[in-house]
């Protein structure tokens, strides 16, 4: 069998070490997210679909990454309280990662082997990269982080179908 998501474990972010298994059969959407970047408020649109699709089967799972401008500094407590009070992020929050380079978390670089990016570029361009992955375990499509949630919905959808 190909290796697949639930191949990964992750840290909460309240520092809880986690199987990805545990979501097998969910449609996943995954997200290195910031606290201090334009496309902070995307976390309310990650809220919306969290909200909107998780009785069907989708899980947002995001990744908070200090590495784009250092636009998320914080502690995990810090970055948790804040998400929680600006956006009512209520879908699971994992520890803050690498997503480029030789200390990436094991899932990121296996995520961007598995869908490049524009031009077949590896590397995580920026904060808000999306990575939707299907019931099986396998990345379906990767998103710039200037798509906005709700343009996703009718990928969800159709995964969500599958």
């Amino acid at each position: 069998m190909p290796p697949s998501v639930y191949d990964f474990e992750a840290q909460t972010i309240q520092g809880k070490s986690v199987p990805l298994s545990q979501f097998k059969g969910r449609v996943l959407l995954i997200v290195n997210t910031a606290s201090a970047c334009g496309f902070t408020p995307q976390f309310g649109g990650l809220e919306q679909l969290w909200k909107d699709y998780e009785a069907q089967g989708l899980t947002v799972v995001g990744f908070p990454s200090n590495e784009f401008g250092g636009q998320d500094p914080g502690s995990n407590d810090e970055i948790s309280s804040f998400c929680q009070l600006n956006y009512g992020v209520s879908f699971p929050m994992m520890a803050k990662v690498e997503v480029n380079g030789g200390g990436a978390h094991p899932l990121w670089q296996w995520l961007k082997k598995e869908k490049k990016g524009l031009l077949g570029t590896e590397g995580i361009k920026w904060n808000f990269t999306k990575f939707l992955v299907g019931r099986d375990g396998q990345v379906l499509n990767r998103y710039a982080p200037t798509d906005k949630p709700e343009d996703l919905r009718k990928d969800i959808e159709k995964a969500l179908k599958a």
